[in-house]
């Protein structure tokens, strides 16, 4: 039976090939195979070995080469991209080489020195689709190497290749492409398509720090306004908050985010008059695009945060549909007072502590005193439930759930085009398994909010489990592209997605990253152990385990069994059985 084994293994591939190969071979036979013979010699095979990579096989004009990670594979790619198509000895009167490259992460299968699979093929496959000089990756590779590169592939849309019986989603990029990546060409007038933008924090210039919320809450709701347009990318707060305090240059977080345009302002509130600068900045060049300062009352705090964004739509030549515009003028509510209370608690409700949480409602509800008809904290009151629930705080799990759906519903009732109102109850109903149900809020909310980075993981958090990991991973990498410096939960639903996928080595070092930017995590390591059982690395297992009961004593996996509201049981009963290989309970 050993025999008769098929060794497989999970691998990073790299196809090449020559652009126009055969036109050059016509034109000059001689040189073009010597000006190949130097390119290999002196650019692609360092290049490979520098990446610990190796050269599978020359097939003519093309090469196929494999990593043991995705991250050296895309690497090796630009550096092969970034060297230049010039032979290295430019005396020689030879023909340029230039390559198209395709990656894939996927099972190939071992037969000596060389490899076969669909892991290959797609490899394959997806290099003809580069542009000369440029690379393109599949979905899962653009997924797995997150921000862990320099460059940022543009989404090339979903493709049906020769013998792949499923459509592949392909991510593209080109050291020439005006990308979120490369930004060398004149970007002063941006192609509305490609417009981006990322909202840094609102300096507090009030002396003030107590009034932290208030700057911090005009920007937020800025991205939040800006995120609604379809024809703009916008960076989420998260990413664009981790820049708060500090002292960076423009071009600098152009680079960072994949943005063409920063906003950067000030805000200071003195009683019931409040003072706003804001400067709009070409990310490539430093040219201000746009700057302005606005001092009013307080009152007019909303017409304020119109005309920034109307001057920002304006810049960046963004073409808003009919909708667009309609949302645009919709605030929720015209009472200062309870709008400060709605940003004081949504500041509160993004620290996750038990104790914010509780503050968090309390405020919500003031916020509701002021305006019975603001639809906002009402959602808000949602997500605290919601909070409860998920970390066990409510004394009645089951309440819990009742009370945040009836406050998403009323949230609705108000105003059924806030993002924010949708997602409250598309979270509810997938802890209640309507799937289905999640799924078609999710959508709505993506409709409303094409930017929405939370929304999309949790698109793809209820996609996961209601059985379609594989598709999972879309919204994911989306996800990840709006927030570069993405939260570390997301670490742990991409390994969820590729432990469903039975991508285990993959899904493994997800969990290692995670941990290892949330040292306190008990879930995490719960699928890590059960990720090493069915590696078959059994002692790796029991030590992850270990580190659990260290990090939680009362960690129980009946409970985890009973909360996390997976479709089809067996889903859950493979992280089960991964434990049940290494003796783990």
């Amino acid at each position: 039976m050993a025999d008769g084994r098929v060794n497989r293994k999970l691998a990073a591939i790299l196809a090449a090939d020559v652009v126009g190969y055969s036109r050059l071979m016509a034109a000059d036979e001689a040189g073009t195979l010597a000006a190949l013979k130097r390119h290999r010699e002196a650019i692609f095979g360092p290049a490979v070995a520098a990446h610990n990579g190796r050269t599978v096989k020359l097939i003519g004009d093309g090469v196929i080469a494999e990593f043991g990670s995705v991250v050296d594979a895309v690497n090796c790619a630009l550096a092969v991209q970034r060297s230049g198509t010039t032979t290295p000895d430019q005396s020689a009167s030879q023909p340029t080489i230039v390559l198209r490259i395709g990656i894939n992460l996927g099972d190939v299968i071992i037969e000596g020195d060389d490899i076969y699979g669909d892991g290959v093929n797609i490899a394959a496959r997806l290099e003809p689709l580069a542009e000369p000089g440029g690379i393109c990756v599949s979905s899962i590779v653009n997924e797995s190497v997150g921000n862990r590169i320099d460059v940022r592939f543009q989404d090339g849309g979903e493709i049906s290749v020769k013998n792949i019986d499923r459509p592949i989603r392909v991510w593209k990029w080109h050291p020439g492409a005006t990308t979120a990546a490369s930004r060398s060409a004149d970007t002063s007038k941006p192609n509305v398509a490609a417009a981006s933008i990322a909202v840094l924090p609102f300096t507090n210039m009030s002396g003030d720090p107590e009034q932290e919320y208030f700057s911090d809450g005009i920007s937020e709701d800025i991205i939040t306004d800006l995120s609604k347009l379809t024809g703009l990318m916008v960076i989420a707060r998260n990413s664009s908050f981790s820049y708060k305090g500090r002292s960076v240059d423009v071009r600098t977080v152009g680079r960072d985010l994949g943005v063409r345009s920063v906003l950067e302002g000030s805000i200071r509130r003195a009683g019931n008059r409040v003072r706003i600068t804001a400067q709009l900045t070409d990310a490539a060049t430093g040219a201000h695009l746009w700057a302005d300062r606005y001092d009013r009352d307080l009152t007019d705090i909303f017409e304020v945060q119109d005309e920034v964004v109307a001057k920002i739509v304006g810049a960046l030549a963004v073409t808003l549909t009919k909708g667009e515009q309609q949302r645009l003028r919709q605030h929720g509510t015209s009472n200062v007072e309870a709008y400060e209370c709605w940003l004081r608690a949504r500041a509160l409700l993004t620290r996750g502590t038990r104790e914010s949480i509780i503050q968090a409602r309390a405020m919500y509800r003031r916020a509701i005193e002021f305006d019975l008809n603001f639809a906002a904290p009402h959602a808000g009151l949602a997500f605290a439930a919601i909070a409860d629930y998920v970390s066990g705080w409510a004394p009645d799990s089951a309440q819990a759930l009742l009370e945040a759906e009836r406050w998403a519903r009323r949230a609705l009732e108000l105003n059924d085009q806030e993002p924010v109102s949708h997602m409250a109850l598309g979270n509810v109903l997938l802890w209640r398994r309507d799937h289905d149900g999640a799924l078609a809020e999710f959508a709505r909310m993506i409709a409303l909010d094409p930017n929405f980075a939370q929304g999309h993981s949790a698109t793809g958090l209820a996609l996961m489990y209601a059985g379609e990991p594989a598709q999972a991973l879309e919204p994911f990498a989306i996800a990840m592209r709006l927030d570069p410096h993405y939260p570390d939960i997301l670490l742990h639903f991409l390994a969820q997605a590729n432990f469903s996928l039975g991508k285990y080595e993959i899904a493994a070092q997800r969990l290692l990253d995670r941990i290892a930017r949330n040292p306190g995590t008990d879930a995490s390591r719960m699928l890590l152990a059960s990720c090493y059982g069915h590696l078959g690395r059994a002692e790796d297992a029991r030590a992850v385990w270990a580190d659990l009961l260290k990090v939680n004593p009362d960690f129980s996996l009946v409970q985890r069994a009973r909360v996390l509201p997976y479709k089809n049981p067996d889903d859950f009963q493979r992280i089960v059985e991964g434990l049940a290989r290494t003796g783990l309970p």
